[in-house]
């Protein structure tokens, strides 16, 4: 056992029941606070589309980093890093244990290991990029830095757009950039992962996607459209729906495409968890089992 205060992260896929459980648990040690680490949900002008918890779970827990920002404020996962850093420190004075939830795996890596520092990026060189075509970003990133590839993913251009400027920026690699160092923490660090099955968590992403839309997912979209072109916009359920008020899908394609690019998200996510974090993996169906075997492991493990 040990005195120091701990983390609790609960992490998993989209879909998968992160933020029932962690509501939950929140409830059974005392209604401890929640820290997400989903990098949407900060937002205060996304709800339907980012899943953020409903009023009635916001009501059973104090949450933070949930719609605590306008959209026109991006938060990278550095500066989320930094900030959640200095709420825990805060939190953990009060509290000997608090619980992270969420699925951004940047997010979760910046809140346990912390980041090394970027280079800023001149202004004028971030407009130049992103003058250029996706493709002339990928080609000019491989020549600067053909190693890059193997850390990030490719196919997003806002990913590609982000590591170029870094690159030209600093005039170094990624892989040097990225030195790997993990900061010192104050506090431990006890980690879950929830996985449902594939077919089930199919099955969930599926009836999620058609509630959003019940829910009023193309109205909320409808009203964001005009800033459809940050960062924070550009993310799925209201990529297709834009695409859809624009007149290039009908509604069913469109909850289709949400729900087959969930599930490739989804996948992603498995592969980061299954190589980034070491976490016991749990399946989350019974929630109470669930709970039960995550309150035993910290009773045998911190005493609290």
């Amino acid at each position: 056992m040990t005195s120091r205060p701990l983390l609790l992260l609960i992490a998993g896929p989209t879909a998968g029941g992160k933020t029932a459980l962690a509501v939950a648990l929140a409830e059974q040690l005392g209604r401890v606070p929640i820290i997400s680490t989903d990098s949407r949900q900060c937002y205060r002008e996304l709800n339907i589309g980012v899943a953020r918890p409903s009023k009635e779970e916001l009501s059973r827990a104090e949450h933070y980093f949930i719609a605590d920002r306008p959209v026109e404020q991006p938060l990278t996962a550095g500066s989320y890093g930094a900030e959640a850093g200095t709420v825990l420190e805060t939190l953990f004075k009060q509290h000997p244990l608090i619980i992270a939830a969420g699925g951004s795996g940047l997010y979760i890596k910046a809140l346990l290991e912390g980041f090394d520092r970027f280079p800023e990026v001149p202004e004028a060189l971030q407009e130049t990029i992103r003058h250029m075509e996706p493709q002339d970003q990928l080609e000019l990133l491989l020549r600067r830095d053909p190693e890059a590839s193997a850390l990030l993913n490719t196919n997003n251009p806002r990913r590609v757009q982000r590591a170029l400027e870094l690159v030209l920026a600093s005039g170094s690699t990624l892989s040097a950039l990225r030195k790997g160092h993990k900061q010192e923490r104050s506090f431990d660090i006890l980690s879950f992962a929830i996985d449902p099955g594939r077919e089930r968590l199919y099955q969930q992403i599926e009836k999620r996607t058609a509630a959003m839309i019940q829910m009023g997912l193309k109205e909320e979209a409808a009203a964001l459209k005009h800033l459809s072109h940050l960062p924070a916009l550009q993310t799925v359920g209201y990529t297709e729906m834009f695409a859809h008020l624009d007149g290039t899908l009908d509604l069913k394609e469109t909850q289709t495409r949400i729900a087959m690019n969930t599930r490739r998200y989804a996948k992603r996510q498995y592969t980061w968890f299954r190589n980034q974090l070491e976490a016991a993996w749990l399946d989350p169906g019974d929630l109470n089992a669930t709970t039960d075997v995550i309150l035993k492991r910290i009773q045998e493990h911190h005493g609290i």
